[in-house]
């Protein structure tokens, strides 16, 4: 096999709606900025709320390049994008479309609802790197948790979605232990 060396995409998901100049807005802010900072992609379902909070931070990093940003868009009209998304993919798919956001080389959720508690879930049966920012909504609730008792890799005992408190923490987080969870899911298979 290559070695693999594209950027990295970090999917960032939460609250589809929040306030401007809420703690999880300025929140996604840094995060967006500070994954750019890190040399990473980021990829969100497109919209509003987190999502066009932590484009707009990725768009503010000194190290900002056109293509950092990528959204995956429930419906079909790519107009429908927050202005801070670089490359638009209308996939038509609706909820269904969280499953290709969980798809990418790791998840950071901020906050949010039943759509993110599906993505979250969705990333941890992928076997992606999972990390949950301490604040209120699904992001909160499952940090430090693992979502089931599946053994997703046998070298992490303490494998589960990984709590944070800061954007810095969750950079550090993927430094650490990213290239640990590369794993792929090989389909739903009959149980014994």
């Amino acid at each position: 096999m290559m070695p693999d060396h594209r950027r990295k995409i970090i999917a960032v998901i939460g609250d589809s709606r929040t306030e401007p100049g809420s703690d999880k807005n300025r929140l996604a802010e840094d995060v967006g900025r500070e994954l750019v900072d890190a040399g990473y992609r980021v990829l969100t379902g497109g919209l509003g709320g987190v999502m066009e909070a932590a484009c707009r931070g990725a768009r503010s990093s000194p190290k900002y390049a056109s293509g950092d940003t990528i959204g995956v868009l429930p419906g079909h009209d790519p107009s429908e994008a927050n202005a801070f998304t670089d490359i638009v993919i209308a996939s038509g798919l609706d909820h269904l479309r969280n499953s290709v956001v969980a798809h990418a080389d790791a998840v950071v959720a901020i906050g949010g609802g039943a759509g993110t508690m599906s993505e979250i879930c969705l990333a941890w049966i992928y076997k992606r790197f999972v990390i949950g920012l301490r604040v209120d909504g699904w992001s909160g609730r499952m940090a430090d948790q693992r979502v089931d008792e599946r053994v997703r890799y046998p070298n992490e005992p303490d494998d589960r979605v990984f709590g944070a408190d800061s954007a810095p923490e969750v950079v550090r987080l993927l430094a650490e232990r990213l290239a640990r969870y590369s794993g792929n899911h090989h389909g739903v298979r009959r149980r014994q």
